[in-house]
């Protein structure tokens, strides 16, 4: 596979390589691309066959679910069956930021996407550059790390192509991330929100400000 190399200036595209990028995703293609922690993996999300690829590519257990990333608050309605009145407080608090929320999926979503659970983790990443790949996409993408299954995730550009060069078909080079903890995870199907990944925002904060165990 040729894979397209599109160098971006800290969190900017510009227009041509906005419409570069989401070709590749519209025609079922996998990018690699920055976020605000580190690279990640991105398919159509909607899309059955783009999200198998990604199963394969990460050798991932197709029982476990994809996070995805959304472009805004408008965008997390066509993906989740109901917004629990819990969930507002997480998102006016730090979204956009690194805390991917679960929320009950619709069921009208791919179930490669969903694995063997009913529910999806979104979040609303904060890199601009980012929001505004997936508006221009006009759906959500796939938001799971670019690494195989189990190991490192890769915050430095060099790593990403000597891991999926000639194995996505684009990879766009940010420069290197800043790294550190991948997302929080907060499951918001249960009564109360459930810490599942303690990440970039501390359980300790969560907590300070929102109930949560």
């Amino acid at each position: 596979m040729n894979t397209q190399i599109i160098k971006i200036e800290t969190e900017k595209y510009r227009f041509n390589e906005l419409s570069t990028i989401v070709s590749v995703l519209k025609k079922n293609g996998l990018i690699v691309y920055p976020t605000e922690t580190f690279y990640g993996l991105g398919a159509n999300c909607l899309s059955p066959e783009a999200v198998k690829k990604i199963f394969v590519l990460k050798r991932r257990d197709p029982a476990k679910p994809l996070p995805v990333v959304i472009s805004d608050r408008n965008m997390l309605d066509s993906l989740a069956a109901e917004i629990p009145p819990a969930a507002e407080p997480f998102m006016r608090l730090y979204w956009p930021g690194p805390l991917t929320l679960i929320f009950p999926a619709n069921p009208l979503l791919p179930e490669e996407l969903l694995g063997a659970t009913k529910s999806i983790g979104i979040r609303l990443p904060a890199h601009a550059g980012l929001r505004d790949l997936v508006k221009k996409a006009g759906f959500p993408i796939t938001a799971t790390s670019a690494n195989i299954s189990g190991k490192e995730e890769f915050s430095d550009p060099k790593k990403v192509y000597e891991a999926f060069a000639g194995k996505v078909d684009c990879i766009v080079d940010g420069g290197k991330t800043r790294g550190g903890r991948p997302s929080t995870v907060i499951d918001l199907t249960p009564p109360i929100p459930q810490i599942l990944r303690e990440g970039a925002i501390p359980a300790s904060e969560l907590r300070k400000n929102i109930e949560c165990v």
